[in-house]
């Protein structure tokens, strides 16, 4: 009578939003998901989470800037380019302007002209130990202060 047969845990469907050949979008996107370009978009495009996925297909073409996690240009961009973790440059891509990326693919024939730049993981630091050091008693740390202010700071040996 009831299907027990459903997984627990799977993962929702991805939703792709596609922009088709033939439409043009004036005015800035922010798209969570997955979103395909085969049209032409003059505004910033910028994907929302960790999972947004922007790809343009050699049709594409974009006048503003990019900002998503992951993100594969096979087509035009006039704008800055910044992929919060991985960028795919494919045969026909032609960027003009700046790429920032962590994980950069890039084949042969993609042409970028602005800067490239590598933006690393900011550097994680380490907890603090669990062990603590152990403390000498308030009697000792000052006679140890008393023998060192005794002790001249460099000894010479006159023999």
């Amino acid at each position: 009578m009831f299907n027990n047969n459903r997984k627990e845990g799977r993962a929702a469907p991805e939703v792709t939003t596609l922009i088709a050949a033939g439409t043009e979008i004036h005015g800035d996107i922010l798209f969570k998901g997955r979103l395909h370009v085969d049209g032409l978009i003059e505004g910033a495009v910028h994907g929302e989470g960790p999972q947004a996925m922007l790809t343009l297909s050699e049709h594409a073409k974009v006048i503003g800037e990019l900002n998503a996690p992951h993100i594969v240009i096979n087509g035009s961009v006039a704008g800055d380019v910044t992929a919060l973790d991985r960028l795919e440059l494919a045969s026909n891509a032609r960027v003009e302007g700046n790429v920032y990326y962590k994980v950069l693919e890039m084949s042969a024939g993609a042409q970028i002209n602005g800067k490239m730049v590598h933006r690393a993981e900011a550097p994680k630091q380490l907890p603090k130990p669990d062990g603590h050091v152990a403390e000498q008693p308030v009697g000792e740390k000052q006679a140890d202060k008393k023998q060192a202010e005794k002790k001249p700071a460099i000894e010479h040996d006159n023999a």
